[in-house]
């Protein structure tokens, strides 16, 4: 796997006023587009619900508290579907969708390689053995936000990751190559050890697939504590980094001259987007694609620095998936797609139409 440097190495350089003007812009859409998604997600159903009915049953729940009535709201079914099955859905599935992008923007700039993404460390690998080995050995265990299935998920993405870190550490310290290789080691080991789980379980593997395929179905406010703190500490320290980025793309040596120790940089981008990408997969299963794709797209949109692409990834990665959750209830209603299989239907064309082009361009 070779690191590349395409489009990093300007990115510590000043943005001229106009490319800086319409990151801007760009920022904007891209959080305007997030909450129309949201709307869209909780409108669109089996149950459709009025679009001013529901914009009132929120206002009204979010100014209550202070006094404030809002006429005009849901009540009843329509109340209890809006509050209880779309709206933490959809809320989680924004909030996913966030981190697997933000983490895959941080991916590619740590390891300056356009093909990374969260998964990259053995997070994927190290949850779904989690998750196998609990559906496998303990068939009573709950999918819920508490239950053991989301935790052994989330056990086995920081295991996997922390392995990797560890043997690449050992190896040779915190180069990118290195980290990368042992990525490689600890997720086939990984998916190997999990490959075997299930072919002495074949019963389970029905469920198995399910989780791994991604799925928002179960989605509850619950869910959405849970995943919160982990996903809003990992996001903001990824977000700071964002300058640091900028200057770690132009190479190590120049780096520690302008203050930045490389090392200790890369090791905090990796440990915290491995946590958001774990996070995420806790709750949600492997939905792939998103953090591979959206940071291509938002670093086109915005331009190469850090600072600009961790944000409109954050943004764009939560609409992209709250809208990839709304096709996947309505395309072949009243059942149901896992999430993920929208997500690669998506993604892999648009990938590789992306390779198309960088190919004709060389």
């Amino acid at each position: 796997m070779t690191a590349t440097r395409g489009g990093t190495d300007s990115a510590a350089a000043p943005a001229p006023p106009r490319r800086r003007h319409r990151a801007g812009r760009v920022l904007w859409g891209s959080g305007a587009a997030l909450v129309l998604a949201m709307l869209a997600g909780v409108w669109v159903g089996a149950l459709p619900l009025p679009p001013g009915a529901v914009v009132a049953t929120l206002a009204d729940r979010a100014l209550g508290p202070l006094g404030i009535d809002v006429p005009g709201g849901l009540e009843g079914t329509g109340e209890a579907v809006l509050l209880q099955l779309r709206l933490p859905r959809v809320v989680l599935a924004a909030l996913v969708g966030a981190g697997l992008a933000v983490s895959g923007a941080a991916y590619q700039g740590v390891f300056r390689n356009a093909l990374a993404d969260p998964y990259l460390l053995g997070a994927a690998a190290g949850a779904g053995l989690g998750a196998t080995l609990v559906i496998a050995y303990s068939p009573g265990a709950s999918l819920g936000p508490f239950g053991v299935v989301p935790l052994a998920a989330f056990a086995g993405a920081l295991l996997g990751v922390g392995a990797a870190l560890a043997l690449g550490t050992a190896a040779g310290g915190s180069h990118s190559a290195t980290l990368l290789l042992a990525g490689v080691a600890v997720a086939s080991f990984l998916a190997a050890a999990q490959t075997l789980v299930q072919q002495q379980n074949t019963d389970d593997l029905r469920e198995v697939y399910g989780w791994l395929l991604g799925q928002l179905g179960r989605a509850q406010w619950s869910d959405v504590v849970l995943v919160l703190p982990y996903l809003g500490v990992a996001c903001l320290v990824l977000l700071l980094c964002g300058r640091a980025l900028d200057v770690l793309a132009v190479g190590d040596d120049e780096a520690r001259s302008l203050g930045v120790h490389p090392g200790r940089l890369r090791l905090l981008v990796v440990v915290a987007a491995s946590l958001a990408a774990a996070s995420a997969v806790a709750v949600s299963g492997l939905i792939g694609f998103v953090g591979l794709v959206v940071p291509h797209i938002a670093r086109r949109l915005v331009g190469g620095s850090h600072a600009r692409v961790l944000p409109a990834a954050l943004l764009a990665g939560g609409a992209f998936l709250v809208l990839a959750d709304l096709v996947a209830r309505v395309v072949l209603a009243p059942a149901e797609l896992p999430i993920g299989v929208v997500t690669a239907f998506v993604g892999a064309p648009f990938f590789a139409g992306l390779l198309w082009v960088g190919a004709r361009h060389r």
